[in-house]
């Protein structure tokens, strides 16, 4: 048994430069016990009531097309504008406050409202990342947009107001915090090593395979060595591209088998619709090359012993670091024994 197995220690979040604690002798298999499952009610295929499915009125008045597959439109409720006032403030260095353009859409991935990624197929995936490449580059060639996030909050536990498939995609004039932190790490990477940190720290990860969930010919689902979150993964294309248009068409097949088959280990850990926040991290739209920039996606789930038990970022966590008792090695482990057969799917 290693140190990293048994006793108290920090690793070294490589693209944020940031640390985790980890506390392995606290629980050992924080799994064990009885595991609460919670069994959702079936959801319709149509839900008369909900904002998103095709035909329906929405808050605002306007009235979805009767779409099927993927549908996107302006969010109602935007938190970025582009007629956003172009006044700042400073004072004495102190108070700051920048104007702050953009754009907020919402892409519903299936007219069916009972759908997630997970109960998809990947036939049925595949027009959602291609729909993810289109508003990447329609979005990023704006004039007054440097940075495109595409993201899913799944789950009321993460704050989804709408159990109908969908996602939100946030182009902003300025680069967000996480990507900044990202884009200056993996730059730095690469001017010191003249090699993609990403790139490396998967060929890792290949070699040691203790922190693989899954993989095919174009795409890797890992534990991150540096892991906050009880089961976080982190996917990764096994070639060097930077964003969501440079994805070959077998890439982007791929991609969505992937996000399916990960999608439905997460179902299956606890047998619950597995709440999380998944967003995809790819290179600024600001005409930068951003060589060193890898594309990769991150998911953040916060369920940690049953589908009723979650974790909270508290007390040391908010005012010192993340910490965490599972060790990633041992989330990866209890993510890859579970099947890819959807429980609601199995027939014994």
């Amino acid at each position: 048994m290693s140190l990293l197995d048994s006793a108290s220690h920090r690793r070294l979040n490589q693209l944020t430069g940031e640390w985790v604690l980890v506390s392995p002798h606290r629980t050992s298999r924080p799994w064990q016990g009885q595991v609460e499952k919670v069994r959702h009610a079936d959801r319709p295929r149509y839900d008369p009531t909900c904002y998103l499915c095709p035909g329906n009125e929405r808050a605002n008045g306007e009235r979805n097309q009767p779409y099927k597959g993927v549908f996107a439109f302006d969010n109602d409720f935007a938190a970025l504008t582009s007629q956003a006032s172009a006044q700042n403030v400073v004072h004495d260095g102190l108070l700051v406050a920048l104007s702050e353009p953009g754009r907020c859409r919402v892409l519903c991935f299936s007219e069916r409202h009972d759908l997630t990624l997970s109960r998809m197929s990947v036939a049925e995936i595949d027009p959602v990342i291609e729909a993810w490449r289109e508003e990447t580059m329609r979005l990023g060639a704006l004039d007054m947009i440097n940075y495109v996030q595409i993201f899913e909050n799944r789950g009321a536990a993460m704050g989804a107001s709408n159990p109908h498939p969908h996602c939100q995609i946030w182009a902003t004039h300025s680069i967000p915090n996480e990507a900044v932190k990202e884009s200056i790490r993996q730059s730095a990477y690469l001017e010191r090593n003249g090699s993609c940190l990403l790139c490396d720290y998967l060929a890792l990860e290949l070699r040691r395979a203790e922190r693989i969930v899954c993989r095919n010919d174009h795409f890797v689902a890992l534990v991150p060595f540096w892991a906050i979150w009880p089961f976080e993964t982190m996917v990764l294309p096994t070639r060097h591209i930077g964003a969501f248009d440079e994805l070959a068409a077998e890439e982007a097949s791929a991609f969505a088998d992937i996000l399916r088959r990960l999608t439905i280990r997460y179902d299956n850990l606890f047998e619950t619709d597995f709440p999380y926040s998944m967003g995809f991290h790819q290179r600024p739209t600001d005409g930068a090359p951003h060589a060193g920039w890898h594309f990769h996606a991150h998911f953040y789930p916060p369920l940690l012993r049953s589908a009723s038990v979650r974790k909270f970022m508290v007390g040391f966590e908010m005012l010192g670091e993340p910490q965490r008792d599972i060790t990633p090695e041992a989330a990866a482990a209890r993510l890859r024994e579970v099947s890819e057969i959807h429980y609601l799917d199995r027939t014994v």
